[in-house]
């Protein structure tokens, strides 16, 4: 019985065999996990990221808004719209109007088309709809476009397993720069171009038509602050390059232009405004040995998105 005591007393003392532990030590770990599943490779961010993506954001698209309804007006603007296929709701066409080429030209293509209304106006119900400019008996109704949401462009790039790479414009006014912009993102595979809603180019006829088309393809998004847009961006990870001809770096040394990047691009006179300078977390420039001041929006962002493209390829 004494014995019996001693064994259940809470006396300290090594106990009999490992019970497998020693054994379980010298065991394999196992096959090495997926990509996915290891942290700090490339698809493990963008597993998390997709992640993250999928409980911050709903499901539905296009939340930034849509644009104004727009008049083409005259004869030639008209047909180069029609030929460049920009969106078109209604083609009005003035009463007893001179039948000349343009005019035909005009009908045929919305006839080739489909989907585009025919209406017959007289002259003066065509000037109220322009205010009095010259329309030469042409108008041409382009309907709002629809934007997308800043969100949205990151969220389509990880949706397809890939960094994203998108193109902001700070300050860009002439639509011919933003269409230049979706055609260059359009042609180095990027995910789409941020606006701001004032102050700033949209999606006008004229951007459609500089765009060449591939504004059908390549989404553009509109942000009411450019600043709070581009600091959601860098919360998800994506590296934030601003544009400056005093740039701290060259395009050809940033390394960062290997992953996801948003490419911010400033004005041609004023470059990029302070506080979105300040937001960037690169600033870098592109060599001119031939002693040019800046370049316009569009050819800039297209030399930048090369250099990307180049770096993921």
């Amino acid at each position: 019985m004494a014995a019996n005591n001693r064994r259940m007393s809470g006396k300290k003392g090594a106990q009999v065999g490992s019970g497998g532990q020693r054994r379980r030590g010298l065991e394999g770990k196992g096959p090495t996990p997926p990509a996915e599943a290891r942290k700090g490779h490339k698809k493990n961010r963008i597993a998390n990221s997709k992640a993250k993506q999928a409980v911050r954001r709903p499901v539905a698209r296009g939340r930034g808004g849509k644009g104004t309804s727009e008049m083409v007006v005259g004869r030639n603007p008209v047909v180069e719209a029609l030929r460049e296929g920009v969106p078109a709701v209604t083609l009005y066409v003035q009463q007893f109007i001179d039948n000349d080429e343009r005019v035909r030209e005009a009908l045929q293509l919305v006839a080739d088309r489909g989907g585009v209304h025919l209406m017959e106006a007289p002259r003066p119900e065509l000037d109220r709809m322009t205010n009095g400019l010259n329309h030469q008996g042409l108008v041409l109704q382009v309907p709002p476009y629809e934007y997308a949401h800043p969100e949205d462009l990151a969220a389509a790039a990880y949706d397809d397993g890939e960094d994203p790479l998108i193109v902001a414009l700070d300050g860009v006014t002439d639509p011919r720069n933003l269409g230049a912009a979706v055609r260059s993102v359009s042609a180095f595979g990027g995910h789409g171009v941020l606006v701001p809603e004032r102050r700033a180019a949209g999606m006008t006829a004229g951007a459609w038509k500089s765009s060449a088309g591939t504004a059908a393809r390549t989404p553009v998004a509109r942000c009411t602050n450019l600043t709070r847009a581009l600091e959601a961006y860098k919360k998800q990870g994506i590296a934030v390059v601003g544009l400056a001809a005093d740039g701290e770096h060259e395009i050809g040394d940033l390394q960062a232009l290997g992953g996801p990047v948003v490419i911010v691009v400033g004005s041609e006179g004023k470059g990029l405004s302070r506080l979105v300078g300040e937001t960037c977390d690169y600033r870098v420039r592109i060599p001119m040995p031939g002693g040019a001041e800046s370049l316009n929006a569009g050819v800039a962002a297209g030399i930048v998105l090369y250099e990307a493209a180049r770096r993921r390829s």
